[in-house]
């Protein structure tokens, strides 16, 4: 039997109520939010025109967790904390409308170094965390965004902050949910996994640093000399040097404030990495280390030379390095990361956890219809060729979306045997039949650079043609 055949099988089974939630499945895909190209065009997220989230990007970093390197794979906490991390609806009204996630602005965990939204950031990689757009509540009335950290490894980078008010992680990302973008309060279990989630990032590997922070011995002269110039003590206070405050055995903090007349006191920001953190201090104001160390030469009269402050960059540039994992997004990674979400299922059905299944159902749905846009209607004619393959991976993404919604309305009835019958069927058709048919439309799909780039040039649809396609697609007769 070919895949196809199996897909339509399956499908021809349905009552006419599961079919029609199905086709309501569909349309929903079609007026997602999240089917917007980016730069923002038009007002359907709320967002000011012109705004970049850089949301349809093939190409991303990924983390490296903790947890995997220890015991080869994350706990249930990690797990969810990651969904609650990747959906709107941890957040407020005004961010699931974007379509706004705390991943939006911290990509898997790394940073977004072209996110900008006008009125919000003064240039990319930087957001005004209290604004009238996201919670009026918390707006201050002045524009002072601040850069998007990293978050590789939080867990050692205590207090929380640009500013390092918040000593604890938990009331940190609290405060981002709540205040920041007028989230519901969260269940401690969701906040616990959050944290957890961000706990468990680690840090990308360096081969260029040991162990105690210190240059390996394949380290450049030019860099040793760099080293060297960050241990100095200062001409004004032999108390004070670079390393004073960025502490190598330490990841490069102290864990303090200082006013480095910046505009106030900052925490000591984590060294480790920051080749990927561009742009620098906390409101973003330098691109690069060269800049960085001016500013340092000028404000505390270090009296570099050419060749101290070439060492120097050469130096914050080994120490700021890291083995980064990313690749190009694929149909099926994509599947496959979607299915970590989905296994908190696994815990959360045979627990009777109904929030959590009700949550998780919900978030995965969102993320699959989004895998599901990547695939273009096969009426779509902006792509040819491949209209039976887009079908089918579209399909079998319903297909998907329409066993969740069954887990779902069975978890609410009380129906917790027959919840877990049809995850197990969730998971057989993720894991099997699924990962062949995206595969075999991936020649045409959104993924391919080609295609990809040819999407974004596209004029997107409006609010008023999605409604008439909707109504024309509802007026089809079945067949």
């Amino acid at each position: 039997m070919n895949l196809w055949n199996f897909v339509y099988r399956k499908t021809r089974r349905c009552t006419d109520a599961v079919y029609f939630t199905m086709i309501a499945l569909f349309l929903f895909v079609a007026a997602s939010p999240n089917s917007h190209s980016s730069p923002v065009s038009d007002n359907r997220t709320g967002l000011p025109i012109g705004s970049e989230l850089d949301d349809d990007a093939i190409n991303n970093p990924r983390e490296v967790f903790h947890s995997e390197a220890m015991r080869g794979r994350k706990s249930y906490l990690s797990n969810l904390g990651n969904l609650a991390f990747n959906t709107p609806y941890t957040l407020g009204a005004a961010a699931q409308k974007a379509h706004i996630s705390c991943a939006t602005c911290h990509v898997n965990g790394a940073s977004n170094p072209k996110l900008f939204i006008p009125g919000l950031s003064t240039h990319p990689g930087t957001f005004d965390t209290t604004n009238s757009l996201f919670n009026p509540k918390t707006d201050n009335g002045v524009l002072d965004p601040v850069t998007i950290p990293s978050l590789r490894g939080a867990r050692l980078l205590a207090p929380y902050g640009h500013d390092g008010r918040t000593a604890s992680l938990h009331d940190f990302v609290r405060n981002v949910i709540v205040n920041e973008f007028a989230g519901t309060e969260p269940s401690s279990q969701i906040l616990d996994a959050i944290v957890v989630y961000i706990e468990d990032i680690d840090f990308l590997p360096n081969p260029s640093l040991d162990k105690t922070g210190r240059l390996t011995p394949s380290a450049s002269p030019s860099q040793q000399r760099g080293e060297t110039l960050f241990r100095k003590p200062f001409p004004h206070d032999s108390s004070m040097s670079c390393a004073g405050c960025h502490v190598p055995s330490a990841a490069f903090v102290d864990h303090r404030q200082h006013d480095i007349g910046s505009g106030g006191l900052y925490k000591t920001p984590t060294l480790v990495n920051a080749d990927f953190g561009a742009p620098y201090f906390h409101d973003g104001r330098f691109d690069n280390y060269s800049q960085v160390i001016d500013y340092f030469d000028r404000a505390y009269n270090l009296a570099l030379n050419a060749q101290d402050r070439a060492d120097m960059a050469a130096y914050l540039t080994a120490i700021g390095d890291g083995v980064r994992p990313e690749y190009h997004l694929t149909g099926t990674n994509v599947l496959e990361d979607i299915d970590g979400f989905a296994s908190v299922l696994d815990i959360a059905i045979s627990s009777h956890d109904t929030p959590v299944v009700e949550f998780t159902v919900r978030s995965v749905s969102d993320l699959l219809q989004d895998l599901s846009e990547r695939y273009p209607d096969p009426k779509n004619h902006e792509i040819s060729g491949g209209v039976n393959e887009r079908a089918l991976a579209r399909a079998t993404i319903a297909a998907l979306m329409q066993i969740l919604h069954r887990v779902d309305l069975d978890v609410a009835a009380g129906r917790f045997d027959e919840a877990a019958d049809n995850y197990l069927a969730y998971r057989k058709l993720a894991l099997a039949t699924a990962p062949m048919a995206l595969h075999a439309a991936e020649p045409w799909s959104l993924f391919t650079p080609a295609h990809h780039d040819t999407h974004a040039a596209m004029p997107q649809p409006t609010d008023a043609t999605i409604a008439t396609k909707a109504a024309s697609e509802i007026s089809a007769p079945r067949r």
